[in-house]
């Protein structure tokens, strides 16, 4: 999945881009996600003048999580926007501007798949649930709370105070 950009300057028509990438090995060795399936990027490049290239788009994966409270399966759908704009020039250590959200760089050729995987990513959920009202596990002896109450003692008490906790008995 690349872009040339004398190619680009040289067709009036964007660059219409579907392809699947592979992504597992970017999750390898997280215990919560498990191997996704390939991701699906429909992108549009287009020139936009001055040797810049406009690339948009969407990134749409399947992942399978555990619930960070439950432990249970969760399934989840990202739909990622994508957007990032490339330019040419002959040295891009020169410029430094670190406002500036374009990509510079001093290749003719330019490979997508690196700022896909980056976005891939960024957009993973840092904790899953399998509902909001999912009540977890029991820190004591570990029953899914979900499906009913333990008998666990959950009184929490104040180690400073716990010396005062036997005084009215």
């Amino acid at each position: 999945m690349h872009f040339q950009f004398r190619k680009m300057a040289a067709s009036s028509e964007p660059l219409q881009v579907r392809q699947q990438v592979d992504v597992s090995h970017l999750v390898q060795g997280t215990g919560d996600i498990k191997i996704p399936q390939t991701l699906l990027a429909e992108l549009k490049a287009a020139y936009v003048g001055q040797d810049t290239v406009d690339v948009q788009g969407r990134l749409s994966a399947e992942l399978d999580m555990s619930c960070s409270r439950c432990l249970k399966p969760v399934h989840q759908h990202l739909d990622i926007p994508f957007h990032e704009q490339f330019k040419l020039v002959k040295q891009p250590e020169e410029v430094q501007d670190e406002n500036d959200d374009t990509n510079y760089v001093n290749d003719e050729n330019v490979d997508l798949v690196p700022y896909v995987e980056e976005s891939f990513v960024l957009h993973i959920p840092m904790t899953a649930v399998c509902k909001e009202t999912c009540k977890g596990l029991c820190p004591n002896c570990g029953a899914d709370l979900n499906e009913g109450t333990c008998d666990c003692d959950t009184e929490v008490v104040d180690p400073r105070l716990a010396a005062l906790k036997d005084f009215f008995k």
